[in-house]
């Protein structure tokens, strides 16, 4: 009887909704932590500058009020709001070498990560579009690519996003957790968070790879289409300096596509995320970090008029 009644009140704290997890990030390497705060610390402030000297670039220099970068400058600022919502919190973990999170807390990161990454999906391929109009039907361009259809692609991104993230989250955390709660990542995202769940999570998976498939795979074969026939646009130039120029611009856009899209991929549509943690880990790092560092740097350094335009802030503030 006392085995029963012993076996009763396991399962019944077991069965109450969990309201904390502990982020574990990297704590399996205790001796690193001083390390990879220095380098995270690092290049979080490269990419808040570096973009925000982009914003800044592109709003000052009448050369550059173009669609391509009215687009260019939503995506820095994109990046800046990305990077922001996880690693200031791998920080504090870092530094505390504590990672305990509040489930609400846990559930607002996790919306804010997938809100902005589906977001950063749609805007890639508006920035895929309007390089197709560019340099296929280039004496549309002006007409197809007004300040008005700009605004409302960029919105749309935003927008459109919001309601499934929302209800993708809500479906995760409405789910019993019991047992630990440890989450072996360094942020709240759906594979190791839904790893923790209690019972049937069948449908929730379901859920992640028709959303998955939604804002990830279906963007990421428009662009390939959509480059598709710009590279054969391109080859069809008679001028070597025009094809040249062509590629240069379309290159940036493409090296960025491929960098997120590849490890985002990965991460949601592997069969079984659960099985490979440490790889799941290594992949999200690289699309939540590395990724954003190098993006600003790709569009700067392969963008001629981008670079021109820094000189000339450079020389003013410098004068």
């Amino acid at each position: 009887m006392s085995a029963d009644g012993e076996q009763i009140r396991i399962e019944k704290p077991n069965s109450t909704t969990m309201m904390e997890f502990i982020l574990l990030g990297f704590s399996d390497n205790p001796h690193l932590q001083w390390i990879l705060f220095a380098v995270f610390l690092l290049m979080y402030l490269i990419i808040l500058m570096c973009n925000t000297i982009i914003i800044l670039i592109i709003a000052t220099d009448t050369a550059l009020q173009m669609p391509m970068y009215f687009f260019l400058s939503n995506f820095s600022f994109l990046e800046i709001c990305y990077v922001t919502v996880t690693i200031p919190r791998m920080l504090m973990d870092l530094c505390t070498q504590k990672g305990n999170i509040s489930l609400y807390a846990c559930a607002t990161q996790m919306c804010f990560v997938l809100l902005l990454g589906g977001t950063e999906c749609l805007l890639l391929t508006a920035m895929a579009y309007d390089r197709y109009v560019a340099i296929c039907n280039p004496l549309h361009y002006a007409l197809v690519m007004n300040h008005k259809i700009c605004t409302q692609l960029v919105a749309a991104s935003w927008i459109s996003v919001i309601p499934v993230v929302i209800g993708q989250t809500y479906q995760i955390f409405s789910l019993p957790f019991c047992g630990s709660n440890r989450i072996n990542h360094f942020i709240c995202d759906i594979p190791p968070v839904l790893k923790l769940a209690c019972g049937d999570t069948f449908v929730n998976e379901i859920a992640v790879y028709v959303v998955a498939m939604v804002f990830v795979m279906i963007p990421f074969l428009l662009i390939i289409v959509s480059y598709g026939k710009i590279i054969s646009n391109i080859l069809k130039l008679s001028s070597a300096i025009g094809r040249a120029k062509a590629f240069s611009t379309c290159s940036s856009h493409l090296i960025v596509v491929v960098l997120f899209y590849v490890t985002a991929s990965i991460t949601y549509l592997q069969p079984k995320p659960n099985h490979y943690e440490g790889i799941g880990k290594l992949l999200s790092l690289f699309y939540t970090i590395l990724t954003p560092t190098l993006n600003p740097i790709i569009y700067t350094l392969r963008n001629k008029d981008i670079m021109v335009s820094l000189r000339k802030l450079l020389t003013k503030l410098l004068v």
